[in-house]
């Protein structure tokens, strides 16, 4: 956000702060949503790159295209082994893997 919009927003008496503030997230929490972020972002850049459409990675991971879309969509029923096993049956190689897990 531009300095002028942040200074007329404060004028007007609004607060900006970040996502973590807002949600009260301790820096443990924080973490974690940013890993499960870049672990899905990755997952669909991944299934894209290798040309599989949500259907073909579902049926890789002998599961249904609706599962594959709550991973895409951060869905809170998906567990990290679930996203990471997607990631791996999309093709991802190992370092594709480990960047995901250190991206910031």
């Amino acid at each position: 956000m531009n300095t002028d919009k942040l200074e007329r927003l404060q004028a007007d008496g609004w607060q900006v702060g970040s996502t973590e503030e807002f949600l009260q997230l301790s820096d443990e929490e924080a973490r974690l949503v940013a890993l499960k972020c870049s672990l899905i972002s990755a997952v669909k850049k991944s299934r894209i790159k290798h040309k599989l459409s949500q259907i073909d990675l579902a049926q890789r991971m002998k599961s249904s295209q609706s599962r594959i879309a709550k991973i895409e969509a951060g869905d809170s029923s998906v567990s990290l082994d679930l996203i990471v096993r997607a990631l791996i049956a999309s093709g991802a190689t190992t370092s594709d893997i480990q960047a995901a897990f250190t991206a910031k």
